[in-house]
């Protein structure tokens, strides 16, 4: 929670006294600027040994081979490029909140609107959402001036339950935490942790134990049962959910489930307002997944309580720092920066990730290190939870303002009706309805950006400390992230592409940091070439690569050992450990040629009208076994799934081509001339240990599926029949 990022300016610090905030550029960045300059002459040379090389082709195999090596060496050297634009001017922040009152009077401080998004309880375990629910509502902010939306896109009673049971339990778990100045305000958190626990901690903890079993019982059995009722108020919301009621066909439920101006907690102090949210939904209207459910939040909590700071939240990201609001105001509080502050952006840290990361879920350089060093430009770029917005920036961006359809949810319209008045209920009811938005501005000049399935990085880039969940399994980090990359290709291929729009409007630094997002997916044509054709190559002994007696050769060496080399240094410097950065590596190869591979596939079928595809939420549920093996740091690949198949046939191609090169150098024959193809086979072949053990030595659930290996095999077997008659007669 070190570091935290604004969007919208781009300055060192304020002058007011006393400082509310500081800025210091990285000491290495002196040193990134050689760096770029010598590797940028490394591959220009590289580059004019692929185009002199390929001038002299005297074949057509010699022709294509090289050309394949030319193209996936430019694109290589494009994202590269692209990559340097974070390394130009990383900063680090530094907040002052103990100085807010000194600046500024306790009565004065803004007024918080949290969102909250959750869409499946049996995927986002609902005492999740209660421990993020209350992990705010506990801030050390005036709770009067805290309102908790809960946006249930699943229209789902368990989790309306769920969120009942959060505000009995916040009456006695906010005095706790006042009294006790704990840290960990997520009841799940604190209580996980180690602590010798006083009898108030055990009482509470108790209390806290009984509603997660109510809770999750009642998700067991699929229904709140009469057993779980108290009063008639949840007997009459729950009642909303009849034989007609559908996840995807219903009317709009609005609760409010805690009153500021009514409700106190057992101290006789006020509670935050509790509202949970089930948009309407209907099968002939379109709902434009998370960006249209934080756009129906945006006009709810207009016409309910219009607090000029929105904070978004994941229903798993709880916040692990009381003070976090206070930090993000002491710059949104700033007089010199309000006129052009957009959001202030926390990294997105997670719990959970085993000792190395096994899966590289952390995505340190995406959440922790790229966002840094867009701070020293013009600001980080959202990424979808743990952010700060100003409210006005979703009417038109910080420097324009659009005028919405109806004044009464114009960000600078003041709420002076209770929120349970029927006229407020009203209007909150009308903008929740699935047809509002029909022939409006939302969605594409107001509010949450529509037209990718990442939200988050759309409305980042059209818009000029927390803790969340990782998965623990290899199929949901690479669905995860098949998901980013639709969504990628998305915006790639839309009218906003940064590489075009983004580079005009932000300048070509700024739009480039955008464009290496959305270009990731690019990775996958040098990934599939230098995964298989070097390996091909050798496996039919022939040379494509310098012989170790010339010069080029030590080139490829350079370039290889210079960009792993800069990124281990990075990851290092970041606190991150040689263990993780390994797996992280290794991971990014193992989602080019599965997760980047089948987005590819999805996005271009669904341009010819053959296949679509939806929005597939992470898996947050694991069993007892799953949740062993990754604690030990094993693979987990028990559940088919035709992603496994190109990555495992690259293993095997590797494997093979590499003791058949090994064979080749013992036997004396063209040994310099293979060392490259078989340091990049071997280079795959230890990458892919996990894939080798998973197919010959698991035998528990964990393991590959023996189907999944037979594919492969019979894949494997035939691309290198097809490369020897094709490419290497």
């Amino acid at each position: 929670m070190e570091d935290l990022r604004l969007r919208g300016f781009n300055t060192s610090s304020t002058t007011s006294t006393p400082p509310l905030h500081t800025l210091r550029h990285a000491r290495r960045t002196t040193l990134n600027h050689v760096f770029m300059a010598v590797y940028t002459c490394a591959i220009l040379a590289h580059l004019y040994h692929h185009a002199h090389k390929l001038i002299q082709s005297t074949t057509l195999a010699s022709f294509f081979i090289t050309l394949s090596l030319f193209i996936s060496d430019i694109i290589l050297a494009i994202i590269w490029v692209m990559q340097q634009c974070f390394r130009v001017a990383i900063v680090y922040r530094s907040e002052f909140p103990e100085n807010l009152e000194r600046v500024m009077k306790k009565s004065d401080f803004p007024t918080l609107d949290v969102f909250i998004c959750t869409a499946d309880p049996y995927k986002e375990p609902p005492i999740r959402l209660v421990s993020t629910a209350l992990s705010v509502m506990a801030y050390d902010y005036p709770t009067e001036k805290i309102s908790v939306y809960v946006s249930d896109d699943g229209g789902s009673q368990l989790t309306l339950f769920a969120c009942m049971e959060a505000a009995k339990f916040a009456s006695h778990w906010l005095p706790f935490c006042r009294e006790t100045n704990i840290i960990d305000r997520s009841p799940e958190a604190y209580f996980a942790s180690k602590h010798s626990w006083s009898s108030d901690a055990e009482k509470i903890k108790i209390m806290y134990e009984r509603m997660k079993v109510r809770v999750e019982n009642v998700l067991e059995l699929g229904k709140v049962s009469e057993e779980y009722i108290t009063d008639e108020s949840e007997r009459r919301a729950l009642s909303k959910w009849t034989d007609e009621f559908t996840h995807q066909d219903h009317s709009t439920i609005i609760k409010v489930l805690l009153e500021s101006s009514k409700n106190k907690d057992i101290t006789d102090h006020l509670m935050p307002n509790l509202i949970y949210l089930s948009r309407e939904k209907s099968k002939t209207s379109s709902h434009h997944f998370k960006a249209g459910a934080l756009n129906v939040l945006l006009r709810v909590s207009a016409a309910m309580t219009n607090a000029p700071i929105i904070l978004t939240l994941d229903c798993d990201t709880y916040s692990n720092d009381p003070q976090t609001f206070l930090r993000a105001l002491c710059y949104l509080s700033d007089p010199k920066l309000q006129s052009k502050l957009g959001y202030v952006q926390f990294p997105q840290m997670f719990h959970g990730i085993n000792k190395n990361d096994t899966y590289g879920s952390e995505y340190k350089r995406l959440f922790q290190t790229n966002p840094m060093g867009m701070d020293g430009l013009l600001g980080p770029n959202y990424i979808g939870t743990g952010c700060y917005f100003n409210r006005r920036v979703f009417f038109g961006g910080p420097s324009t303002f659009i005028l919405p359809e109806i004044t009464e949810i114009s960000p600078y319209n003041v709420v002076n009706k209770p929120i349970q008045s029927q006229q407020i209920l009203d209007l909150a009811h009308k903008v929740a309805g699935c047809t509002y938005e029909n022939n409006t501005k939302w969605g594409f000049e107001m509010g949450f950006r529509y037209g990718s399935l990442v939200e988050d990085f759309y409305t980042g880039f059209r818009q000029k400390s927390f803790l969340g969940d990782a998965p623990i399994s290899l199929i949901d980090g690479l669905n995860q992230c098949q998901r980013w990359a639709i969504g990628a290709i998305q915006v790639e291929f839309s009218k906003y592409s940064p590489i075009t729009f983004g580079t005009r409007s932000m300048g070509l630094i700024m739009g480039l940091t955008y464009a290496y997002y959305i270009l990731l997916t690019n990775w996958l044509i040098p990934y599939i070439i230098y995964a298989f054709l070097p390996q091909l190559a050798l496996l039919n002994e022939v040379s494509i690569f310098p012989k170790l007696s010339e010069p080029w050769f030590f080139l490829y060496v350079f370039l290889f050992l210079g960009a792993y080399g800069s990124d281990l240094l990075e990851f290092i410097v970041e606190g991150g450990t040689v263990q993780r950065w390994w797996n992280d590596q290794r991971m990014w190869m193992i989602r080019v040629l599965s997760s980047y591979l089948f987005a590819f596939l999805e996005y271009f079928l669904k341009c010819l009208g053959i296949s679509t595809y939806g929005f597939n939420l992470t898996n947050k549920v694991v069993d007892d076994e799953q949740s062993k093996r990754y604690d030990q740091g094993v693979f987990d690949f028990g559940v088919p799934s035709p992603m496994f198949v190109p990555i495992t046939v690259a293993a095997i191609i590797n494997l093979v081509s590499f003791f058949m090169g090994l064979m080749q150098v013992l036997k004396g024959s063209n040994s310099e001339g293979l060392l490259l193809q078989m340091s990049m086979s071997g280079f795959v072949v230890v990458n892919s240990l996990p894939i080798y053990e998973a197919v010959v030595l698991r035998r528990d659930k964990g393991r590959m599926p023996v189907k999944i290996t037979t594919i492969s095999t019979c894949l494997a077997l035939a691309l290198y029949v097809l490369a020897s008659q094709v490419l290497f007669i």
